[in-house]
């Protein structure tokens, strides 16, 4: 009985620790039983992670986003549907609510069901636009697998992402890393907004395609949008750190196209047999939008004097003597800051290391920065690396703030601010005047006027005084 009850704790435990940081429960909209099949593989290495899956359509009338007021559920996942609509429980206004409470959206779209006009209302809160035409498919008439879309042209074989010119940590790289294919059959293309940066595309389009109605006569027809215009897998978080990500094909998650063989049509260097990395794309798309990789967390912040006795002091938190942050600060006194950073990592916090060519910078600033600095990684601890810098106050009192903000693209928002206020000299703290160098002068001139006015009264006084007039009578 005893073994029994310890084998159920341990596969609660077991089941309760997904590799997720923010939680376990995952809500999967599919348009009835028989479409979840299709995405066995997905689904099952999802499960195999840890998640508590529960599947819906968009009319079960027990289907709701919250409960008591709080989200129900931790992730979103939303495959293609007929329905014009997902339904009471689905609107776009209350789907942007779960993103505001704090949840993640993966929301999947395929050109062959056609997106409902709910979901593009909900994108147009994100400030991502889709062709108006429901069926529009993005079409390339150069990067397109030759045996399965020889005619249509809309089964997209393109590069896993690159982001190593703009010096952006790719959590989406594939077995072989950048020089990997993926397939996106039938891909729904998305345009992005250029006044927020929220959204980051994963995977744009080739130079080469564009977005067109397969129902009408391309001939004459202005693209909706082509080249680079076009976002095929796009990212938004939040400023609450939520995520939703836009996946423009959903068969890409089919298990048909995890096994695929491709025959490809490479410009300039004809045709070539490619296998997709479709299946590990998908994993890693996933683990991202469910904060399973990419989420930083802040541990303790210390600051304080690092003049006198406890100058250069490694950790002064284990020092009773010293006291740690404080609120009030002098003009021009020696300061230590230190920051403690975390990333989630295969289900555990490990330390976070700052990717090449990029900085973790504090601010010392009023209104605006009297100090920009770069913290340098001190040590490291089981769970977190431990940044920081030394430095001087400014010759300026006032309220200040330790401020620190680090916002790259796929990394959660780290943003710490802490308030101190920094005081002028006391009277009894100013240097006294035989110390600086340039006062010596007047001083010289004051001691020099006190020896010459003593002289002077020494000299008065002891000074014979003349003889006075005789007085003489007339005779």
């Amino acid at each position: 009985m005893r073994l029994s009850l310890a084998g159920l704790i341990l596969g609660i435990a077991t089941v309760v620790s997904a590799l997720s940081a923010t939680g376990n429960k995952l809500l999967v909209i599919t348009e009835d039983a028989a479409e979840k099949g299709k995405y066995s593989q997905f689904l099952a290495d999802i499960e195999k992670r840890g998640f508590l899956i529960s599947h819906h359509t968009p009319k079960d009338a027990s289907l709701a986003l919250f409960e008591h007021g709080v989200p129900a559920y931790d992730h979103l996942l939303l495959l293609p549907t007929k329905a014009k609509s997902l339904g009471q429980a689905l609107t776009p206004n209350l789907i942007v609510e779960f993103v505001n409470a704090g949840s993640n959206v993966l929301l999947a779209l395929s050109a062959t069901v056609g997106v409902p006009v709910a979901v593009n209302n909900l994108l147009s809160e994100l400030d991502i636009t889709l062709s108006t035409e429901k069926n529009s498919v993005v079409i390339d008439h150069f990067q397109h697998d030759v045996k399965s879309a020889a005619e249509e042209h809309d089964v997209l074989v393109l590069n896993l992402p690159d982001f190593s010119g703009k010096k952006i940590q790719n959590f989406f790289t594939g077995k072989a890393g950048a020089g990997g294919y993926i397939a996106l059959p039938r891909a729904v293309g998305q345009v992005l907004g250029n006044e927020s940066p929220l959204l980051q595309s994963v995977v744009k389009a080739p130079s080469t395609s564009y977005i067109r109605n397969p129902n009408e006569d391309a001939e004459g027809e202005e693209p909706f949008a082509t080249g680079a215009q076009v976002s095929l897998v796009t990212s938004f978080q939040a400023r609450n750190s939520a995520r939703f990500t836009v996946l423009g094909s959903a068969e890409a998650l089919e298990d048909k196209w995890f096994d695929a063989k491709l025959e490809v049509q490479l410009p300039g260097k004809g045709q070539k047999s490619v296998t997709p990395e479709n299946k590990l794309f998908a994993q890693q798309v996933a683990a991202w939008t469910f904060k399973e990789a990419g989420v930083l967390k802040v541990g303790e912040i210390r600051h304080y004097l690092n003049e006198g006795a406890q100058k250069g002091l490694d950790n002064a938190s284990g020092v009773p003597s010293v006291e740690v942050n404080p609120e009030i600060y002098r003009i021009k006194n020696d300061v230590h800051y230190e920051i403690e950073l975390s990333e989630w990592s295969n289900g555990r916090w490990a330390p976070f290391i700052v990717p090449a060519g990029d900085a973790l910078q504090l601010e010392f600033s009023m209104l605006s920065p009297f100090h920009r600095l770069d913290l340098i990684k001190q040590a490291d601890t089981a769970s977190s690396s431990i940044y920081a810098v030394d430095f001087k106050l400014p010759d300026q009192h006032g309220i200040f703030n330790f401020f620190v903000e680090y916002r790259r693209p796929f990394y959660t928002v780290v943003e710490e601010k802490n308030t101190v206020s920094v005081r002028h000299f006391a009277h009894d703290e100013w240097p006294r005047s035989y110390v600086i160098s340039g006062a010596w002068p007047w001083i010289g001139g004051i001691w020099v006027t006190i020896a010459g006015w003593i002289l002077f009264v020494a000299l008065w006084l002891y000074s014979k005084p003349a003889s006075g007039r005789k007085n003489l009578k007339r005779s």
